[in-house]
């Protein structure tokens, strides 16, 4: 993607974010986990949404 800034805009920018104070380490995306954690949500509300219900209508 070409940047909009002039040259020396962008430069700055650059510099800017080459600074140690700027950035910051991420551990690398797992979708694995991400679903894993999704599926243990849903299935705990689930559970929980049957008990609630079983309270309720028993």
């Amino acid at each position: 993607m070409t940047s909009r800034l002039n040259p020396d805009d962008q430069r700055r920018v650059d510099e800017y974010l080459k600074l140690p104070q700027n950035r910051v380490d991420r551990q690398p995306f797992r979708p694995l986990l991400l679903l894993l954690l999704v599926l243990v949500v849903v299935l705990v509300l689930g559970l929980l949404s049957r008990m609630l219900a079983g309270l309720v209508t028993g």
